[in-house]
């Protein structure tokens, strides 16, 4: 790949250059969160003898902090290490994606599929189209960080771009725009829905909270995200990446080459074995009776019994990636006569796995953290604090949503999990802000914005040393300061342009969604 003479390094470029300088000097990921881990034990026995007035709204009893280093919690923690470590969601979603996926980029499916359409998809548009996939991706939840971001810097090596640009671009549509959608809704808006209503249910048990409540704003936000995506990437970071040379291992990767008439063959087999298959499985989900619906009983007011969390197909995600990436990766490979025998297919998988290694040490240590951190009641006693603090400032409404915007952004830096942070944060947040005449759907909004912005910043996010992963494929001194300052013009316009939208949609009155208000008693 040629590398172009780098353009004079504004004030901009200089500041992330000592982002990264810093960030790189952090221990490796591993080991940063191993002392994480000491320092959240040392810090709960620290408050674990203070008595705080701070209530836990869920409880109604003073919050308490456990001393994670008395006797019981040691031996706790010694006792449960290997559950933790085997109950890390994150970790098997990426395991048995990659699964698939190692078949699929071995077999030399992924490349042939990509060279094709790079041919035909006009190179000043790679950008809006990878970011929009990769918001689309939230339909399967978190099948985007493991699917569409290794996919960014393999498409925009493919087209001569810098890798690392690719890689930021998809982590700004699958992480920093994980709350928008693209129409469809995701199984995160009833999952959110159901934690606003129960935390609204606090003061009101009559308040109803419709699943769809802020479809109209996330569809908007996706337009927004793209629209920062794109500008952000071609004019800010890969820019700034020109200086940085590709010195990975890329001669997996794919090069624009001319498919030979094996590789077109083999193409079009696995593609049509890809369509079949997609139809079939579409024709399984029509009928009211379909096994991957959810049961009725399970399915709020105003949703899809696809769309639920509860529903077999949106629990099968992960799994039906891996098996729509095996049959054409299988299919591939037999007819282009990248695979002789079905030991090829093993091979491919193990080949997977072993690239895998580094993550599954990370992935053990980030677990015992979470664990620790989240079982200390430390999470809880900051949300709370954070709250008192906003409602004793008497902001006005429009300061009041930034306020709450920001103060999830300072929390997501911690708690990466939406759904787990927001069932944390809505019992406190949701009947504090409707006592302030703010409605449900607002703070639900609100809390989606500022969920969102932050989490491609933070070391803390679970997925993020995997991404860090994907960066060192290319270039081999990639580290967390890599990342971190590669995207942090994301999360800076990001948070002022997305905060400005939800402002702009408060004070014009567009609905936010089905069923939804701004103000508390709605009307």
């Amino acid at each position: 790949m040629t590398v172009p003479i780098p353009a004079p390094r504004g004030l901009m470029a200089r500041f992330l250059d000592v982002i990264e300088k810093a960030g790189n000097r952090l221990p490796d990921p591993a080991a940063l969160f191993a002392l994480l881990m000491l320092a959240v034990w040392g810090l709960s026995w620290a408050l674990s003898g203070i008595s705080f007035e701070a209530i836990d709204p869920r409880s109604g009893e003073p919050i308490r902090v456990l001393n994670l280093l008395s006797g019981d919690s040691l031996t706790g923690f010694m006792a449960n290490m290997v559950k933790v470590f085997l109950g890390f969601a994150p970790l098997g979603v990426v395991l048995v994606a990659m699964l698939g996926l190692g078949v699929a980029e071995h077999s030399g499916f992924i490349n042939a599929g990509l060279r094709r359409a790079l041919g035909v998809t006009p190179k000043a548009l790679l950008t809006p189209a990878l970011v929009a996939v990769a918001v689309l991706s939230h339909v399967a939840v978190d099948a985007g960080y493991v699917l569409v971001i290794p996919l960014g810097g393999v498409i925009f090596y493919a087209a001569g771009r810098h890798p690392l640009a690719g890689i930021a671009a998809a982590f700004c549509g699958v992480s920093g725009g994980f709350s928008a959608t693209l129409f469809i809704p995701s199984s995160l808006d009833p999952m959110l829905a159901g934690f606003t209503q129960s935390a609204a249910h606090i003061l009101d048990p009559a308040v109803v909270v419709n699943p769809l409540n802020n479809w109209i704003f996330t569809t908007a936000s996706t337009f927004l995200i793209v629209a920062i995506g794109w500008f952000v990437t071609d004019r800010i970071v890969e820019p700034r990446l020109q200086a940085m040379a590709v010195d990975g291992n890329t001669d997996d990767l794919p090069k624009m080459e001319p498919l030979t008439p094996g590789e077109a063959r083999g193409l079009r087999w696995a593609l049509g074995a890809m369509v079949v298959a997609a139809l079939l499985f579409a024709a399984s989900l029509v009928p009211e009776t379909s096994p991957w619906r959810a049961a009725a009983e399970a399915v709020p007011e105003g949703s899809h019994p696809l769309l639920v969390a509860a529903a077999p197909v949106m629990q099968s995600i992960v799994a039906l990636i891996f098996v729509f990436f095996l049959l054409p990766g299988v299919v591939y490979g037999y007819v282009a006569g990248s695979f002789k025998s079905h030991r090829d297919v093993i091979a491919a998988m193990s080949k997977s796995m072993a690239g895998m290694g580094y993550y599954i040490v990370i992935a053990f240590f980030i677990a015992q953290f979470l664990a620790g951190f989240n079982g200390s009641g430390l999470g809880t006693l900051m949300a709370v604090e954070g709250a008192d603090l906003l409602k004793s400032l008497g902001l006005p409404m429009w300061l009041t949503i930034i306020g709450l915007i920001v103060m999830t952004g300072v929390v997501n830096l911690f708690i990466g999990s939406a759904s787990a942070k927001w069932a944390l944060l809505a019992p406190i947040m949701v009947p504090l802000m409707m006592q302030l005449g703010v409605s449900p759907d607002l703070i639900q909004a609100a809390y989606r914005v500022g969920d969102s912005m932050t989490t491609i910043l933070t070391p803390l996010m679970p997925y993020f040393p995997l991404i860090v992963v994907f960066c060192q494929r290319y270039v081999k001194s990639a580290g967390i300061g890599t990342l971190v300052s590669i995207m942090v013009p994301y999360s800076i316009a990001l948070s002022l342009f997305w905060t400005l939208l939800l402002l702009a949609f408060w004070g014009l009155g567009i609905p936010l969604g089905i069923g939804a208000s701004y103000a508390y008693p709605a009307g």
